[in-house]
């Protein structure tokens, strides 16, 4: 077949097959082939790596030694796509009851939620290239949609299958030996011994050799209608982020726009998160050598490291948070995190206060600012220039990573905020009347967020013009990276006209002696 059969025919690659090509059929009609198999690729690896992560993450933890592992698994799984799971039970042998006996779960594992979303966005985006440079805004919608209703449908089959029993008797619990001499620990499945709990024996009936016997079974069940909508905003937050930080991907004609404002921005600023999160877990390997139980540390880097390292960096920026923490969940948090925070009643949690207890947490600060500069210079590397002067440029990055920062500094405080309120096992991991509250001030985060996102960006773009960087990295969906000189030849015949059928121009004359095309026959070289 010539290039010119082709007209009447789309090559698709789906997901990526070269060559393949996909008869439309009635004009205006959609791929629904390439979208069920693009939607299903999707939402597959995106599932089997959030699975992967949350049953690794909670093998190292030894959660699984509370319970079985695979509907702890799949409530994981609910959990990091935005559901809910409440653990309920038994528990009146120990002497709790009513509302003693509730314990409510409301936490994001983030590095599950982000393994799944990388490879969601990676597979979608991919089929998405197949469809030219202008995407039809019917093509999209069907493309998301086939991906959000695939991926709403597996979470409730998720739901039904993320519920269990984890029994627990008062010998594991050491309920029937004494307490050692100046305080003791109880040994929790998953973390060893984390020492004195509390007031435990005022929980407990007064005869503890009876209880030694005595068994309960705690479950935990996942929420299905929470957690249905959870996945659905979960699902449709992945695409439209993954559609806006995409610098090469094909949009509906008329969003011109956002290829040469918004996606600039809002692709380095997602770089940057990424690359936050892998120092974090560089920090984490680094904390593991020499430590006594490495496995524990990599299980809870696997499962929350974006958690630490997105509430760092608001809290970087002056977000101020506020929150308490109680019984054997204080001690899961990071020093001098736990200090502050190990009170009952809510207490204020800002880069000053942690640093009147460790004045090493000022390099937060530093850190922040640098990563907050890097985004300004990518972005502004990704950001046409368009003869714009120094100044109109710094101000057109200001602008656009500002507004970007704006909406990505709440989204984290939502993200990493944390409410834990658990009477007993709850996935494994035993804590009578322990309870942990963090949130930060959202709209506090937008203000200086935009604030933040415009010094970053205007610096940054000042910096990148200097050193001749600006522009440097600018998608072709963008445009042109520059405009030419006035009195030049104009930006059509410099960019993007040449290839087969319309050659690039030639830098000199042709003349008849020197080409072959030009002479007759018999002439000769001469």
């Amino acid at each position: 077949m010539s290039m010119g059969d082709r007209g009447g025919k789309r090559v698709s690659g789906g997901l990526g097959t070269p060559g393949a090509t996909e008869a439309r059929g009635a004009p205006g009609g959609l791929p629904w082939a390439d979208v069920l198999l693009a939607s299903v690729a999707s939402v597959s690896w995106a599932l089997v790596a959030m699975a992967g992560v949350a049953a690794l993450g909670l093998h190292l933890l030894g959660a699984d030694a509370a319970g079985a592992l695979g509907p702890m698994t799949a409530a994981v799984v609910v959990l990091g796509a935005g559901g809910s799971v409440t653990p309920s039970g038994d528990v009146s042998a120990f002497g709790l009851t009513g509302a003693q006996a509730k314990t409510a779960v409301e936490i994001t594992p983030l590095g599950v939620s982000l393994a799944g979303a990388v490879l969601l966005a990676f597979f979608f985006l991919r089929s998405l290239r197949a469809a030219g440079a202008v995407l039809p805004g019917a093509e999209l919608a069907a493309r998301a949609g086939g991906v959000v209703v695939l991926f709403v449908g597996v979470v409730a089959g998720l739901a039904w299958a993320g519920h269990d029993l984890v029994t627990i008797d008062g010998t594991s619990l050491g309920l029937d030996t004494e307490k050692p001499p100046g305080g003791g620990g109880v040994s929790i499945p998953g973390l060893g011994d984390l020492g004195d709990l509390g007031d435990i024996g005022g929980l407990l009936p007064d005869r503890l050799g009876k209880l030694a016997d005595a068994k309960a079974q705690v479950g935990f069940t996942v929420n299905t209608a929470d957690s249905l909508a959870g996945a659905v905003f979960w699902v449709l937050g992945v695409l439209l982020i993954a559609l806006l930080a995409s610098r090469r991907s094909p949009l509906p004609r008329g969003w011109e726009w956002v290829h040469r404002v918004v996606r600039p921005a809002a692709s380095a600023l997602v770089a940057v998160a990424l690359v936050a999160v892998v120092a974090g877990l560089a920090a984490a390997a680094y904390a593991m050598v020499g430590d006594a139980h490495p496995g524990r540390i990599a299980g809870a880097a696997l499962l929350g490291a974006p958690n630490g390292v997105w509430l760092a960096l608001p809290l970087g920026l002056f977000v101020p948070w506020n929150g308490h923490a109680t019984g054997a969940l204080v001690k899961v948090l990071p020093d001098p995190l736990d200090k502050l925070l190990g009170f009952k009643n809510d207490q204020s949690v800002s880069l000053g206060r942690l640093a009147e207890l460790d004045g090493r947490v000022w390099l937060l600060a530093v850190a922040t600012g640098v990563v907050m500069l890097y985004a300004g210079v990518l972005a502004a590397a990704r950001t046409p220039v368009r003869g714009l002067s120094a100044g109109a440029f710094a101000g057109r990055c200001a602008v656009a990573l500002g507004a970007v920062t704006a909406v990505a500094l709440p989204l984290m405080v939502w993200l990493t905020g944390v409410s834990a309120d658990a009477s007993l096992s709850v996935l494994g991991f035993n804590a009578f009347g322990a309870g942990v509250e963090l949130h930060g001030n959202a709209g506090l985060a937008l203000v200086l967020g935009a604030g933040w996102g415009a010094v970053a960006g205007g610096v940054g773009a000042l910096l990148a013009y200097g050193v001749g960087a600006a522009g440097r990295r600018v998608a072709p969906q963008a445009g042109p990276a520059s405009l030419p000189a006035p009195g030049g030849p104009s930006a059509d015949e410099v960019y993007g006209r040449a290839g087969p059928y319309s050659p690039s121009p030639v830098y000199r004359p042709p003349h008849d002696e020197t080409n072959p095309y030009l002479r007759g026959p018999g002439d000769g070289v001469g």
